[in-house]
């Protein structure tokens, strides 16, 4: 077993059983949504109904890459993209990386099954692999897009990991001029701030997942693994809420809002403030666990009511009023 590999599935026995999660909050617990007693809407007509690069989608949600690249990861895969495909949002597939050293684990990112699917792929690989190994890749799947993660955190805890980012900027202007596919640069749970945000949409990405602080801390995960001082980075970043904020003053593509959200709720608020997409990874993980494909699309089915309920009582019968819909102060 090479060395990724066996890393690939040590990262997801750890994400399962151990408590990796930040003890800071997403932020979206201060967004407080004014209440409407009259909706002077019918709920059953409401839609969740958007388009995001070019595809359309049956509610703003994403199931963020989180695995690949090993045993576990293809049935892990195979189950999310199925759900994800029936309830019509985005699926990611976790960091290509692996199958980009050994074309035998190909199979475990190769379930496109007519959803939105995303590639992966480290921003640091990038200094490594060559445009057209990437789009060999994203190929290989059939993605629709390429989400390449920006995890200098966890990098720089993992035993293993890549210090030297010089250059990387660069390489992924390079990338966004010769990818036949939209890029996506997403952090890993650090979040993104303006700034560079800026510098990522000046080289050329197509969407930006802030994937901020308040969900699964990839640092927390590494200090499993290794030991090393990831404890003490576990709330390192910028919550979810305020890297959105920062983004969406910053930028003009569209954002994924990731990072601790765990309802349909957050998700309307993550809209509210900016957002295209709602993403998350270990909600999701976790149900595919317990129940298989039928309770990801349970889960994905709640989402959905939680959204819609918010949306109702905000008197929003669309996703571009919810965007306008009042808060309080």
């Amino acid at each position: 077993m090479q060395e990724t590999e066996k890393r690939k599935m040590e990262h997801v026995e750890v994400a399962l059983k151990e408590d990796v999660h930040t003890t800071a909050s997403n932020g979206f617990e201060k967004i407080r949504f004014l209440h409407y007693a009259l909706p002077e809407l019918d709920y059953s007509k409401i839609s969740l109904e958007t388009t995001f690069l070019g595809k359309k989608l049956s509610a703003p949600f994403m199931v963020t890459g989180m695995t690949g690249g090993c045993t576990e990861a293809e049935k892990i895969n195979s189950e999310m993209a199925g759900a994800c495909a029936e309830e019509g949002i985005i699926f990611a597939v976790g960091s290509q990386r692996a199958m980009l050293e050994d074309k035998s684990l190909k199979k475990t990112y190769a379930v496109k099954k007519g959803a939105f699917l995303c590639g992966n792929i480290g921003a640091y690989q990038l200094k490594k692999y060559s445009p057209k190994q990437i789009q060999s890749a994203i190929d290989d799947i059939r993605a629709d897009a390429l989400c390449v993660h920006l995890n200098p955190l966890q990098e720089a805890i993992q035993k293993e990991g890549d210090t030297d980012w010089t250059g990387v900027l660069e390489k992924i202007t390079i990338l966004c001029r010769e990818l036949s596919v939209p890029v996506v640069a997403k952090e890993v749970g650090s979040g993104i701030n303006g700034e560079v945000a800026r510098e990522l949409e000046k080289a050329g990405c197509n969407a930006l997942d802030v994937s901020g602080l308040g969900g699964t801390s990839w640092s927390a995960v590494e200090h499993y693994r290794s030991g090393r001082s990831g404890d003490v980075f576990r709330d390192w970043g910028l919550p979810t809420a305020e890297a959105l904020k920062q983004c969406s003053n910053a930028v003009r593509i569209p954002l994924i809002a990731a990072g601790g959200m765990r309802n349909g709720l957050e998700a309307a608020k993550a809209i509210r403030l900016g957002a295209s997409i709602a993403g998350a990874a270990a909600p999701f993980l976790e149900a595919q666990q317990e129940g298989g494909p039928a309770e990801v699309k349970k889960l994905i089915k709640k989402w959905k009511h939680e959204l819609k309920t918010a949306m109702f009582l905000t008197r929003s019968k669309n996703l571009g009023e919810l965007r306008k819909a009042k808060l309080l102060e």
